[in-house]
């Protein structure tokens, strides 16, 4: 903590204590604006911080951190919502493949509203909604400063939870769906994990490109209740795993057409369900593990279907220089929330709350919506 506590120090000017900011009410801070040596500052934030790798549970907690400066090219933005997502939590855990160094503050996408810019900042005025695009760490405190370059400006008529939490995954869906097979209306992909928002997504985004999916859920309480959510979104068949327990799952079709994309995120018997699905020369992209288990293909798989195996990983993407291209479909994704054409529930909870958040987006206290932070 005294490496994170220096680091935001250094950037913040050597001011008198006479200011006396009130960081026990950072969230509330007034607009303040510190001009000696014309220098500007945040207010004092509050953050989710975390200084070694480890169960979230027990390695953050929730500190005050001092004003930084807000440099010519900065955008100093007052979260206003904001996510808790798996790589959230496996960044903490220390077990994503790409995670800021520790000591660091959790999140990694969501929504705030401009609160101060730096001199040379063109494009964004207070009072703008922005979100960071691509996606950037940090997110979990009440007021984030960074390189005007990190922030896209969004319409603000969009409900606040879609614009918290419309990059990780509807996004991930959004790219799935176009790159990896040239799927025309008519077609059909098959799923796994589609209670997911992921899952959820595909359904809605296949469904207004005339694509039918066919979803596989688990077998577990209230499985009733999430075939008929899944239906209400559009999806055309919800099967259970213990449903597919027959020599041929393709007589479960229908008049549905044998699909030519699959999407796995589970892994282990899961997956080797979707492969089940496949037509001959299909595709199953892999872009996530549940499970925790290997995904198996037999070789008659291989050879006499000749199915391929895919990845998929969102940061990898965004890597590629992409960012105009995100923003692009990021606004699009934004209006079909805002037209009330896609849709996946979320759980509000203030920040104060976040204890019971992360409980809940642990597991801990059984299946819960994406829980956001509400600052």
């Amino acid at each position: 903590m005294a490496a994170l506590m220096k680091s935001l120090a250094g950037r913040a000017l050597k001011f008198s204590l006479a200011a006396n900011f009130n960081l026990n009410r950072c969230g509330q801070a007034p607009r303040l604006c510190i001009r000696s040596f014309s220098t500007v500052m945040s207010p004092p934030s509050k953050a989710i911080v975390y200084e070694d790798h480890g169960s979230p549970d027990s390695v953050t907690r929730l500190v005050n951190l001092p004003p930084v400066e807000v440099k010519e090219t900065d955008v100093c933005v007052k979260m206003i919502a904001a996510p808790i997502n798996p790589s959230d939590i496996n960044r903490i855990e220390g077990v994503y493949p790409v995670r800021p160094p520790v000591p660091a503050v959790g999140g990694y996408e969501g929504v705030g509203e401009v609160y101060a810019v730096g001199s040379k900042v063109n494009g964004l005025s207070p009072g703008d909604w922005v979100i960071p695009s691509p996606p950037s760490s940090g997110t979990w405190q009440t007021y984030v400063v960074k390189e005007e370059s990190v922030w896209h400006k969004i319409d603000k008529a969009c409900p606040m939870e879609y614009a918290a939490t419309i990059t990780v995954n509807p996004l991930t869906a959004l790219r799935m769906l176009e790159d990896f097979v040239n799927l025309n209306s008519g077609d059909s992909v098959v799923q796994n994990g589609a209670t997911s928002i992921v899952g959820q997504c595909v359904i809605q985004l296949a469904r207004l490109r005339g694509i039918s999916t066919i979803n596989l859920i688990r077998d577990r309480a209230g499985s009733d209740e999430a075939r008929e959510q899944l239906k209400a979104l559009g999806a055309d068949e919800v099967f259970s795993e213990s449903q597919l327990n027959v020599k041929n799952v393709k007589s479960l079709l229908g008049n549905l057409p044998e699909p030519d994309l699959g999407f796995n995120c589970v892994g282990g018997n899961a997956a080797s369900l979707v492969l089940k699905y496949l037509r001959e020369g299909g595709t199953m992209v892999t872009y996530g593990g549940m499970s925790k288990k290997p995904i198996t293909v037999s070789t008659t798989s291989f050879i006499f279907k000749d199915l391929a195996l895919r990845g998929f990983w969102l940061q990898s993407w965004l890597s590629m220089g992409k960012v105009k291209e995100c923003r692009e479909m990021i606004d699009y994704l934004l209006g079909l929330a805002r037209d009330g054409k896609l849709k996946y529930e979320t759980e509000l909870v203030p920040f104060d709350e976040f204890p019971v958040a992360l409980d809940k987006a642990l597991g801990k206290l059984g299946r819960q919506p994406k829980q956001v932070i509400t600052f």
